[in-house]
């Protein structure tokens, strides 16, 4: 069918990206919107522009209150070890980034049972020492996330969008298949009443040849 074969490039070439993609380091966004007594992820991914290159980093994450005008380091991660250092957090912050691994990508840290005194400005510093057989490269990737603490979870525009969205692809998609096996059993049913015309007009075409030959006779 024209369609199936217009879309089978498309289809693959998706199918081959996510095989490409699929072990591969994505930057994602933190999350921003804390609910108050529960724990939260505060997102912090710096990919190695270079896979083959060896790497080694460390992660200091700092913080700023909303009422506070300077801002304080929060924690710490280097050699497999994280430190907290404000004691505001102590008992309630972890690391969640990358494991078992000095070539840190993942910076990510949870805080446990957040308090609407947490909510300010979180920065994460990645310090990368990138080593060459002949010499050292630092890269200092950083990033800000600004944290909002609720009472509870609340859905923004955008999450409603996308919740709607996928419906309607969902639907758009279902539609799609519809018409696609009503295209089908048409192709199909023509085609079927194709051969049973030229069957008819064979078997009319012998019939009126035999008779011919006995008149012939």
């Amino acid at each position: 069918m024209p369609a199936t074969r217009a879309l089978l490039p498309l289809v693959l070439l998706m199918a081959l990206q996510v095989m490409v993609c699929g072990g591969a380091c994505v930057e994602v966004d933190s999350d921003t919107e804390a609910v108050a007594n529960q724990g939260f992820k505060l997102g912090c991914i710096s990919c190695k522009k270079r896979g083959e290159v060896k790497a080694t980093a460390s992660v200091s994450w700092f913080f700023q209150a909303w009422d506070d005008n300077v801002s304080s380091e929060l924690y710490t991660y280097a050699e497999r070890e994280g430190k907290v250092m404000d004691p505001r957090f102590y008992g309630r912050l972890h690391w969640n980034g990358s494991k078992n691994t000095e070539d840190l990508q993942d910076g990510s840290i949870y805080i446990l049972n957040v308090t609407f005194n947490d909510t300010g400005t979180y920065q994460c510093k990645f310090r990368r020492m990138l080593i060459y057989s002949n010499s050292i490269y630092e890269t200092n990737p950083n990033k800000t996330v600004i944290m909002k603490v609720v009472p509870r979870v609340t859905r923004g525009m955008a999450s409603i969008m996308s919740e709607v969205m996928m419906y309607v692809s969902i639907i758009g998609l279902q539609l799609w298949l519809l018409v696609e096996m009503i295209y089908c059993y048409r192709k199909i049913s023509a085609a079927g009443e194709e051969a049973l015309r030229e069957s008819a007009a064979e078997y009319l075409a012998v019939e009126s040849e035999s008779k011919e030959v006995e008149v012939a006779e």
